[in-house]
């Protein structure tokens, strides 16, 4: 699978200045569901945080409940819902409920929790994080395909757990699991053969590391009797869209700084250096982010692409670097000129166009000839009825 990803949708943390109001930064990301909604795009996954005053959706289910009663088409997802947090009893009900809600367009992304600072203020060890991902999803999975789950572990207790509606979707709704540079999601995923979220930006070392990332992920399903397909596998990549790369990165001018403080002195992986005088060129220049022209847009996709061995689905990081209405421009021109290139919508037209100009001459003798034939024809009928009026 090289030929580049066929899907298109959206990863929203969500990342949003501290200079704002935080409810019309919530109420706008409700807007942005719809537009993608609008645009075609395929899905847009919700991030949970607790801590850190940037990505403010403690609650992705609920955010998803009711972008789902505003939009027809995009499927939803949790992005991530941090498992070591919960029941895994009470984030399957969860997930069912919605699963009915949405009549199937819901997804159960999982992840270990992406803040220190969230573990933190809930006494939960960093340590301890990704042994308590493994072990909720080996009760979650099974519960979402209809499974009596009796499981007991140092954190949580099952006793004959049941999910009592069961999915709308069956055997069960899709899920996957994050992974960013180490192997604890692709193992996760590989486990229980599910779907891969890859959110660590896209430099060419990185785009190593996750190719041999990938390879661990085959390796543990076949070892588990699963097959996990790169169909399944979607990357988040940071892009800006405009009608110019100048034009590009003069909108970056509105939000770019702000979220660079926050990923320096906040997230525990930031992909900008503390002290970087430039936050635009060093994401430029270490291949991290693409700010630029649709054409700029597609190149970097297939290098992504091209890097990884391919993959499914591109998912658009919701940076809110840029305005709003740079940010819905941006969007727009994904949807009407990159996304056709990869899903080749427009190759029938193209064909036809193709076909049409190769025969013009002939059509165009045709058509001149016809035309000439009925002008005659109407001549001739005109001379003899003028000619039976006299």
């Amino acid at each position: 699978m090289t030929s580049g990803p066929k899907r298109f949708g959206a990863f929203l943390a969500p990342f949003h200045a501290l200079n704002e109001s935080p409810t019309q930064a919530i109420h706008r990301d409700m807007e942005l569901a719809e537009w993608l909604d609008d645009l075609g795009f395929a899905e847009l996954w919700v991030g949970e945080h607790h801590s850190g005053g940037f990505e403010i959706i403690p609650a992705p289910e609920v955010f998803i409940a009711a972008a789902a009663e505003r939009t027809k088409h995009i499927r939803l997802g949790t992005g991530v819902k941090s498992l070591p947090f919960y029941n895994p009893l009470i984030v399957a009900n969860e997930m069912a409920l919605l699963d009915h809600m949405t009549r199937g367009r819901v997804m159960l992304g999982c992840g270990s929790g992406a803040l220190p600072s969230d573990s933190h203020q809930m006494g939960i060890h960093p340590s301890e994080q990704r042994k308590r991902l493994e072990e909720s999803l080996a009760a979650i999975e099974p519960l979402l395909r209809g499974e009596v789950v009796t499981m007991e572990t140092d954190w949580f207790t099952l006793r004959e757990a049941r999910v009592q509606t069961g999915c709308y979707t069956k055997p069960r709704m899709e899920m996957a699991v994050t992974s960013i540079i180490s192997p604890t999601g692709v193992i996760a995923a590989g486990k229980h053969g599910l779907g891969v979220l890859t959110m660590g930006g896209v430099s060419d070392n990185l785009l190593e590391r996750y190719h041999a990332n990938w390879g661990i992920c085959e390796q543990v399903a076949a070892e588990h009797g699963n097959r996990v397909d790169r169909a399944n596998w979607r990357v988040a990549m940071m892009i800006h869209c405009a009608e110019s790369k100048k034009q590009a990165e003069a909108d970056l001018a509105f939000g770019l700084d702000a979220w660079a403080r926050y990923a320096t002195e906040v997230l525990p992986q930031s992909p900008i250096p503390v002290g970087t005088k430039d936050p635009l060129a060093h994401l430029r220049d270490n291949k991290l982010a693409v700010f630029g022209t649709p054409d700029d847009v597609i190149a970097d996709i297939e290098r992504v692409s091209e890097g990884v061995g391919g993959f499914g689905t591109v998912l658009v990081f919701a940076t809110n670097w840029a305005d709003w209405a740079a940010t819905k421009r941006s969007y727009e021109l994904i949807s009407r000129y990159v996304m056709p290139h990869f899903t080749r919508s427009r190759q029938g037209r193209i064909d036809s166009y193709d076909w049409s100009a190769e025969h013009h001459d002939e059509f165009a003798a045709s058509y001149g000839n016809a035309t000439q034939a009925s002008r005659e024809a109407w001549e001739k009928k005109k001379s003899a009825k003028d000619k039976a009026a006299e």
